[in-house]
C-alpha cells in the first residue's frame, strides 16, 4: 500500500523501530540508519523482528563523511523517524530546520515519551512512567492491588508507536498534496492520554467513577480474569444483560438470585468471589470448552505458542514461525495485496546497495548543519 515510499528511520529504541516496522508491513521502503561499530540494543537479537522488511546502513553519524551520506538518505526520502530526546538530532546538525532546507516536503517524525517540549522533555522514562502520569494507568488492575499492564503495549506501542504512525501517514497525505512538510511530535504521555477517551465517554453517563472497584472498568465481577485449578486463567467480560444471562446459563447459576443485580457494585465483591472459588474449581481447557463458541464473552489466557495452535490462528495466520522465530503478522490486512514475511537484515548488510543508489540519484549533499 505504501510502495514508492521511502522513510529513514535513525536507530533508537522500542516505538520508533515499531513505528517503522509497521510501516514496512505496509510495502514501505523503510532505510534503517544503524549505529556503526556498535552491537545491537541491549537484550534484542542481532536480526531483530523489528527490522523485518527494512534494509540497513550503518553510520556514524559523528564522522563528517557518513554525516553527509545520513543527509543525502534524507534529502531522498518521504519521511523521517526518531526516537531520541529533545535536541539530540539539533545537535548532529539533523534537526526539523535543516532537513526541511534540505527536503522541504520530508515528514518529520519524533517519538518520545513526555514530548518536544514539557517541564519533563529532558527526563528519562519508561512506558509504565508516562502512561501512569497521563491517567492511562489508573484503571489497570481490580481494586486492591497494584495497577499493571501488559508491557509496552499501552505506552510504548499504543500511545507511541501508533500514533506516530498515524501523525506521518497524514502528514504524507499532506505533503503529497501541498508539497509541504512537517513535523510530528508523538509523545506516549499525550497518545496513551487520548486513548483514554474512549473510556471518559462513560463518564458522560455516570458510569466511571475514580473510586476503585466502583466502576465498569475495574469492579464487577462480569468483567476479570480468574484462575483455574491448573494455575490457567480465563476471561469474563459479559457487559450487556443478554450476554450476562447466557453466562449465567453456563455456569448453572441463573437461578441464582445474588447474581440478578448485574450492574450493583455492592454485590460485587462477593461475587467476584463465589466466581474465583467456582473456577478454581476447573482447570482453564475445561471453562474453555463450556464456553466454546457462545456469546457470554469468556475465552482462556494464551501464551503466544498457545495462541498459534489454536483454531483461531488456524483460520487467520496471525502467529507465524519463520526461520524458527514466533512473530505475529502484519495488520491491518488489504484486500488488495497480501502479507508476507520478510527477512530482517544484518546491520549495515545493504550499505552497499544504498550508496550506489545515491550515487545514481545524484542527490545533491547539503552542506547546512
Amino acid at each position: 500500500m505504501l510502495n514508492g515510499i521511502r522513510i529513514i528511520e535513525i536507530e533508537g529504541l522500542g516505538p520508533a523501530p515499531f513505528a517503522a516496522m509497521l510501516l514496512a508491513d505496509m510495502g514501505a521502503d523503510v532505510i534503517t540508519i544503524h549505529r556503526k561499530g556498535q552491537a545491537a540494543t541491549p537484550g534484542m537479537p542481532e536480526r531483530s523482528i523489528l527490522d523485518r522488511g527494512k534494509r540497513s546502513i550503518d553510520l556514524d553519524l559523528k564522522d563528517p563523511s557518513d554525516l553527509e551520506i545520513a543527509k543525502r538518505l534524507i534529502a531522498s526520502a518521504d519521511a523521517l523517524i526518531e526516537g531520541f530526546r529533545p535536541g539530540v538530532m539539533e545537535k548532529l546538525g539533523l534537526g526539523p530546520e535543516p532537513c526541511h532546507q534540505m527536503n522541504p516536503g520530508l515528514v518529520y517524525g519524533r517519538m518520545t515519551g513526555w514530548g518536544q517540549d514539557s517541564p519533563l522533555s529532558d527526563t528519562a522514562g519508561h512506558d509504565l512512567n508516562y502512561i501512569a502520569l497521563s491517567g492511562a494507568l489508573w484503571y489497570a488492575s481490580p481494586p486492591g492491588q497494584p495497577p499493571q499492564t501488559p508491557a509496552t503495549l499501552v505506552g510504548d506501542i499504543g500511545g507511541g508507536a501508533m500514533y506516530l504512525v498515524a501523525g506521518l501517514l497524514a502528514g504524507l497525505l499532506n505533503a503529497q498534496r501541498t508539497g509541504q512538510g512537517t513535523v510530528v511530535d508523538a509523545a506516549i504521555y499525550d497518545g496513551s492520554a487520548h486513548m483514554m477517551n474512549l473510556l471518559m465517554s462513560l463518564n458522560q453517563s455516570g458510569n466511571l467513577s475514580e473510586t476503585r472497584g466502583q466502576s465498569l472498568l475495574d469492579g464487577p465481577h462480569w468483567s476479570r480474569t480468574y484462575i483455574c485449578s491448573d494455575d490457567g486463567f480465563v476471561t469474563v467480560q459479559c457487559l450487556e444483560p443478554k450476554f450476562y444471562a447466557l453466562f449465567l446459563q453456563k455456569m448453572g447459576l441463573s437461578d441464582d438470585r445474588d447474581f440478578q443485580l448485574q450492574f450493583d457494585p455492592a454485590t460485587w465483591p462477593a461475587l467476584t468471589q463465589r466466581l474465583s472459588d467456582i473456577f478454581a474449581g476447573k482447570p482453564r481447557d475445561h471453562w474453555a470448552d463450556l464456553f466454546k463458541g457462545t456469546d457470554a464473552c469468556v475465552a482462556p489466557v494464551l501464551s503466544p505458542t498457545e495462541a498459534q495452535a489454536h483454531p483461531m490462528n488456524g483460520a487467520r495466520q496471525t502467529w507465524r514461525k519463520t526461520d524458527g522465530t514466533l512473530q505475529a503478522a502484519a495488520a491491518p490486512r488489504f484486500s488488495t495485496s497480501e502479507w508476507q514475511p520478510e527477512p530482517s537484515p544484518a546491520r549495515g548488510e545493504h550499505r552497499q546497495d544504498i550508496l550506489n543508489e545515491l550515487n545514481a540519484q545524484r542527490t545533491p549533499a547539503s552542506s547546512s548543519g
